[in-house]
């Protein structure tokens, strides 16, 4: 089967040295224990972080809501989360009451989203213990529990016309909450000072997958499977 044993054995050299390689990226040699994926994958979650600090930004959009009552009805999926939202809005003077299966909420918006400003960028700085302290309850807890709630105000707030109110609450959830939750206890990175690392990360990823193609492309040539194009037959 063999019809070229230069190809052939160049190809397995690729695959062994590619079998090696992958080994040792699942070894625990890149920094506290840590395999090459999970270093990779730590590395690009700091990143991440410290591209997703958008607070001062949605702190601006909040002047729109300054002052702004509202009153309306959500439902939540679990039942307990109407006990988490009582605490989190007497913490900034509104009211909630469950009322069968509907919880009512009444209050300044304008305040309600500053507190979890205020919160959100404490937790992205990974200070959680104020927030711990100020609800009586876990950080994330809170945290989490202020995304239920607001998540489930962004469609009653839409039907009574409060459009732009819906799209600033829906706003500090994704550019608040959801970086302060997800990052929490993850030391930020600016990617201007790991840009070598980067780099030559994203350059071996490259160079690996060729690698990898080109060992089988060998080992096939060698083994006399080629592709190529079939003739076209003409018609007498």
């Amino acid at each position: 089967m063999i019809t070229n044993k230069k190809k052939l054995f160049q190809g397995l050299s690729l695959m062994i040295t590619f079998a090696g390689v992958f080994f040792l990226i699942f070894m625990p040699i890149f920094g506290e224990g840590r395999n090459g994926l999970e270093f990779s994958d730590d590395l690009f979650n700091k990143l991440a972080k410290g591209s997703s600090y958008f607070i001062p930004k949605v702190q601006a959009d909040l002047k729109h809501v300054d002052a702004k009552q509202i009153d309306v009805s959500v439902k939540f999926k679990d039942p307990d989360m109407a006990k988490t939202a009582d605490i989190l809005l007497t913490k900034v003077g509104a009211t909630g009451e469950l009322q069968g299966d509907v919880y009512q909420v009444k209050g300044d918006l304008g305040k309600m989203l500053q507190q979890v400003i205020a919160d959100a960028d404490l937790m992205y700085k990974d200070n959680g213990k104020p927030v711990a302290e100020f609800y009586g309850m876990d950080e994330k807890k809170a945290i989490k529990g202020w995304h239920t709630l607001l998540s489930a105000m962004i469609q009653p707030l839409q039907r009574q016309k409060l459009v732009h109110e819906a799209s600033i609450v829906n706003t500090v959830n994704q550019k608040a909450l959801e970086p302060a939750y997800n990052f929490y206890g993850i030391t930020a990175e600016n990617i201007s000072s790991k840009a070598v690392l980067v780099t030559a990360m994203l350059a071996f990823y490259l160079l690996y997958t060729v690698w990898y193609g080109f060992a089988i492309f060998d080992m096939f040539n060698g083994i006399g499977l080629t592709m190529s194009k079939s003739k076209i037959k003409k018609e007498v």
